[in-house]
């Protein structure tokens, strides 16, 4: 029986092994290694660089746009958390790949600069976690990709001497901007302001993929509901209900498109309530907002507020049906050409009366809408709508006037969210109230057409149709 022959000193290191090194280089079967692309992602890409270049061309004198992709933030000490591409990245690619770099013409040419994976006969192919394929798995190489997306793929150490070459580049370092400055780059806003405005208004190809992201989330809906029986009881049935939506997302897309929301009783009424440590109160409502990020990164972004039971009180559909006069009124102003805060104000006017009807305004209706009063938000500080895509609050470097200084046009992609947030430590507020948070939101298509669409409207709104939705997947057990 064999034993290691100097027991107790330190393990070899297997780098500097010559015997190992030469061994692990040898017997391993060439296997396919394709790229990861969703379907036609490569092409909407090429449109979406054309359409970059024009803008480089008509504002900034023919410049070069250099992006990043991104790698994985650390999680703790040498754990990392799983990669996305930086958003901007992915239009412009339409595929997630770590540590990359697209530089981008003003006529709509682009090289991708990526580090090759660490293949058999490579050092690193068991020497490095990041890219030895015996820690990752097999990975797409440069001629892979280079196939796959349509555009020149070079190596990574290439970049430096590239970049070089550009005369006065404008480069994209919102979000990774440690790249930006181990290169000696600075990074542009103008840039990131300019492709937030690309963005907001989405081809065909995107429109899919966002039906498809609503239509997988509206399952996710589905799971959740049925899995609330086992879920009551449990000290964090919250938890066990954000658990359910997040492996249904990871399994049918990429994941979730954000932390998922689930709240029960005093928890639905904090707005970004992710912690989800608390259990399933059977008498309030429940807040669910939760979305799919489909496999190209597109998401959805839907909130519905249920009975668990199947079965809302009579406080809690008080509530509802407040916010769903509010959710129509905002829907029915969002329309092309409108403003874009037209929706806002329109869902905000249905909730002040409501308020001031169930006497929680100190003020008139008139005062507290006024600029200088707003009063009824103390129950929704929060905005009641986004555009959506990419990011779940996407084109979010967009100049204000482009934004909430704009108007609806075909191609865009918002969310209308109207809620009531009655925290349970409010003294304002009626004890019947207290701890009842509702909203309801929706995703929503401006057409070619002018017409709108909502892109989640297979859920329900109304607060007998979602005790009747819910009631059905309770009975599915």
């Amino acid at each position: 029986m064999g034993k290691y022959p100097h027991s107790g000193e330190p393990r070899p290191d297997l780098k500097q092994v010559p015997a190992f090194i030469e061994s692990i280089a040898k017997g391993w079967e060439d296997v396919p290694r394709p790229a990861d692309v969703p379907p036609s992602a490569a092409e909407a890409a090429a449109s979406h660089r054309v359409r970059l270049g024009e803008v480089l061309r008509e504002r900034f004198g023919s410049r070069a746009a250099v992006v990043f992709s991104g790698h994985a933030p650390i999680r703790n000490n040498d754990c990392y958390y799983e990669f996305r591409a930086d958003s901007s990245f992915l239009w412009l690619l339409g595929a997630s790949i770590e540590f990359a770099c697209v530089i981008v013409q003003a006529d709509g040419t682009a090289a991708l600069y990526l580090k090759p994976p660490a293949r058999p006969g490579d050092i690193d192919f068991f020497g490095s976690a990041a890219y030895g394929e015996l820690w990752v798995g097999p990975s797409a190489g440069l001629n892979e990709w280079a196939e796959a997306l349509g555009v020149a793929v070079r190596d990574y150490a290439e970049l430096p001497d590239a970049l070089t070459k550009l005369s006065n580049p404008l480069v994209s370092g919102t979000v990774h901007s440690s790249e930006v400055a181990d290169f000696g780059l600075i990074s542009t806003p103008e840039l990131d302001m300019e492709l937030s405005h690309l963005k907001m208004f989405k081809d065909d190809w995107e429109i899919a993929q966002l039906q498809l992201a609503v239509d997988l989330s509206v399952g996710g809906f589905e799971a959740v509901a049925e899995a609330i029986p086992q879920a009551i009881g449990l000290e964090r049935g919250e938890r066990w209900l954000q658990g359910t939506f997040d492996r249904h997302a990871r399994t049918y897309g990429n994941g979730p498109g954000y932390a998922s929301i689930v709240g029960s009783g005093k928890h639905a009424p904090t707005l970004h309530w992710v912690r989800c440590d608390g259990p399933i109160i059977e008498q309030m409502p429940l807040l669910l907002d939760m979305g799919v990020e489909a496999r190209s990164g597109y998401t959805a972004d839907v909130t519905r507020t249920i009975p668990p039971t199947g079965k809302f009180s009579e406080a809690g559909k008080a509530v509802h049906d407040l916010v769903e006069t509010a959710h129509r009124a905002g829907l029915a102003a969002a329309k092309a050409g409108a403003n874009y805060l037209d929706f806002h104000y329109a869902a905000m006017e249905v909730l002040a009366n409501g308020l001031h009807d169930w006497g929680l305004l100190p003020v008139s209706v008139d005062e507290a809408l006024s600029p200088n009063g707003q009063q009824h938000r103390r129950y929704i500080v929060c905005g009641i709508g986004h555009h959506l895509g990419l990011d779940v609050h996407d084109c979010s470097k967009a100049d204000n006037r482009m934004y909430e200084g704009n108007t609806f046009q075909p191609g865009m992609v918002f969310t209308v969210e109207p809620g009531l947030y009655f925290h349970e430590i409010d003294l304002t507020v009626p004890p019947e109230l207290r701890g009842i948070g509702v909203r309801i939101e929706d995703d929503v298509l401006i057409q070619a057409d002018g017409s709108q669409k909502v892109l989640s409207a297979a859920l329900p709104i109304t607060a007998a149709g979602l005790e009747e939705w819910t009631a059905a997947r309770l009975r599915t057990l």
